[in-house]
């Protein structure tokens, strides 16, 4: 069966643009003007992937990320012309999976597109363990012993990349890959700041550190030495 997409953007323009390109590539693919119309067909038939527009007129795409988001786990794409590395920060902690600033390149949405439908259609395990660590792909919750510990979105995209790589060191760039999808810029701390926010959610139980990092070349999940 083709994946269904559902685009939720107002500016007539890009919306044909979009039915079109991606009924080229054989989706079928639901439209809405507002985040209102969007939600509505988001709840009616649940598409397999969203395109979402940032500056939609009353409920923007913040909020209708949001909102979705809160109703289960379908791969969000944003559009947006914003192009500030904070903007960027806000999408994806809203709960995007993805982010692209307009005016875009069709072959590279599409291209992303196929990235997020394999990522979320892959057979995933159950759990991962590492020392008391413990991750639950079903209800996407951590625990350190009896700790329960409440991730972000991508808090928790993070983690399970270090727990399904345990004790190899893992770049920048190969986390940009896994978790992003797409380069921030070199001059871009996102990494850096989502490894604070790790540590600090793994450690509040004053528990011994397992992420670690190496120096001028990346982070690894490992017990202390």
């Amino acid at each position: 069966m083709p994946a269904r997409i559902l685009v939720i953007e107002d500016d007539e323009a890009i919306l044909a643009f979009l039915r079109r390109g991606l009924g080229y590539e054989g989706y079928e693919v639901d439209t809405a003007d507002t985040g209102q119309k969007g939600l509505a067909l988001a709840g009616g038939n649940r598409p397999d992937l969203v395109v979402l527009d940032w500056m939609l007129p009353g409920m923007d795409g913040l909020e209708v990320c949001k909102r979705l988001r809160s109703t289960g786990k379908v791969p969000i794409l944003m559009l947006t012309a914003k192009y500030s590395v904070s903007d960027r920060v806000l999408g994806l902690d809203a709960g995007a999976d993805d982010y692209m600033v307009k005016p875009f390149n069709l072959d590279e949405l599409l291209a992303r597109i196929r990235a997020l439908l394999r990522r979320t259609q892959a057979p995933k395990q159950k759990s991962y363990t590492f020392a008391d660590l413990v991750l639950d792909t079903g209800t996407r919750r951590a625990q350190r012993g009896e700790r329960v510990i409440d991730l972000t979105a991508k808090e928790y995209e993070l983690l399970e990349l270090f727990l399904r790589n345990p004790r190899q060191v893992l770049t920048r760039e190969m986390i940009y890959d896994d978790v992003w999808g797409y380069d921030f810029g070199g001059e871009s701390n996102i990494i850096e700041v989502y490894v604070r926010y790790l540590r600090q959610k793994l450690e509040e139980g004053k528990e011994a550190r397992l992420l670690h990092t190496v120096r001028g070349m990346g982070y690894v999940l490992r017990e202390d030495e």
